[in-house]
């Protein structure tokens, strides 16, 4: 009785969820003054150090690992003041964590038509989420990301165009992964009325310069000008400001990077291999840099094609859970990318309609972080060598319990019909 009155109130689920951060970051602070495992992520020294070269009048860049847009540098500035603003971007990313999980229950309410009281418990798979406060509250920036997503998603289903595409272009310049999304939405996308098309209704086919001129419609012109431009006058800003070292490090060392720690991929012991290369045996073409092609043809292209006018935000979530099992370099933080979505997916899914394979899912895929962090730990704090068998056999573990986790949300959208996923009027913010 208790917790359902407890979801009747959104003042006390987001008052739950903002004293979850306040007392990881407070946590935080403790331990790292009083204990030799730092609870604060060192990519957020990497930002602080990158907006501190900027308060100098310096590049972000000349800070070594600093891959990302200047204006994740710029966001973070007051880091520079004295005092405690040095916490101001865990600060930043956590108010992230919040307003992304409030624009989750406005989609559940307006897109899925929810109840109130369901909708919060949906949105508190994000909201109160342990694993979301602490990524955020050790300095990840994935809460400002999972805001400018979320909104995304929320922008296309209100069919605010002119948003939406500003929001893909902002997106993709702030964190490359987004563009996959421009593939699901264009194909979901349809002139006229969304929903009647969506449902089925049968048209026949005309000839094929009339079905080009049919896809190529306002609303798809739109978003492809809008998120264009917002992306190329991001980028351009950005390059007159700091030079060929924005695109260097923002964009073109994603294509090769090598990086094997921290990192659950099957591709962490070839890239740990590569990253001593030996000039006498290593080859012209070298597999990790090929790895991007089955994961952006299953992410970007079969996935949008196949599902993408069922159910826009599930589709969604298969590309994401798809591009991070598939990609070289697959870290904790990466798993928020997919967890913003499952609020949309899960309350006519398998996994909750069917409790044994969804605590099994559960059960597998902590269990598969959980063998791989031990022998991580062997090796990282250690110096015990468990690259063969131990790390490589917990890399593929997990890789498979992803895959078979990825097939149960495939066949929950396949099986979606169109006509019960049709758009439905968007109400006003609750």
């Amino acid at each position: 009785m208790a917790t359902s009155s407890f979801f009747q109130s959104s003042r006390a689920v987001f008052s739950a969820a903002v004293l979850l951060r306040a007392i990881f970051l407070v946590y935080g602070l403790f331990q790292d003054a009083f204990s030799p495992m730092k609870y604060t992520d060192i990519d957020y020294f990497v930002f602080t150090d990158a907006a501190r070269f900027i308060s100098q009048g310096r590049s972000p860049y000349d800070r070594d690992t600093y891959r990302y847009t200047p204006l994740l540098a710029w966001f973070i500035y007051p880091t520079t003041w004295p005092g405690l603003w040095f916490s101001f971007g865990k600060v930043l990313f956590a108010i992230g964590d919040i307003v992304a999980g409030w624009l989750m229950l406005l989609v559940l309410r307006s897109y899925q038509n929810m109840p109130q009281e369901r909708a919060l418990k949906f949105a508190s798979i994000w909201l109160l989420n342990p694993m979301v406060a602490t990524i955020s509250t050790r300095g990840s920036s994935e809460g400002l990301l999972g805001i400018i997503v979320t909104a995304l998603l929320w922008a296309v289903l209100a069919k605010r165009i002119e948003l939406a595409g500003f929001l893909l272009g902002f997106a993709v310049h702030f964190k490359i992964y987004p563009f996959i999304y421009a593939a699901s939405t264009v194909w979901w996308l349809d002139g006229g009325d969304s929903g009647q098309k969506n449902s089925g209704t049968a048209k026949k086919p005309g000839s094929m310069v009339a079905q080009i001129f049919e896809f190529i419609n306002c609303e798809r012109l739109t978003l492809a000008l809008y998120s264009l431009v917002t992306f190329m006058s991001l980028n351009v800003i950005m390059y007159l400001a700091y030079g060929f070292p924005f695109l260097e490090h923002s964009y073109f060392y994603h294509l090769i990077r090598i990086d094997h720690r921290h990192n659950f991929s099957p591709y962490n012991i070839l890239l740990y291999l590569n990253s001593f290369p030996d000039p006498t045996t290593q080859s012209s073409v070298e597999l990790e840099h090929l790895a991007f092609l089955p994961q952006l043809l299953l992410s970007a292209v079969m996935v949008p094609i196949a599902l993408a006018k069922k159910d826009l935000p599930s589709t969604m979530l298969v590309q994401t859970f798809a591009f991070v099992t598939f990609n070289k370099v697959c870290t904790s933080q990466y798993f928020l990318w997919y967890m913003m979505f499952f609020p949309f997916y899960l309350p006519d899914s398998t996994l909750l309609r069917s409790p044994g394979i969804g605590i099994s899912a559960l059960i597998l895929w902590v269990l598969g972080q959980a063998l791989w962090l031990q022998q991580g730990y062997q090796l990282e704090f250690l110096g015990n060598s468990t690259f063969v068998p131990g790390l490589w056999a917990s890399s593929i573990l997990f890789f498979l319990v992803n895959v078979w986790i990825l097939s149960i949300i495939i066949q929950d959208v396949k099986a979606k019909s169109h006509l019960s996923h049709a758009v439905k009027p968007v109400k006003k913010v609750p």
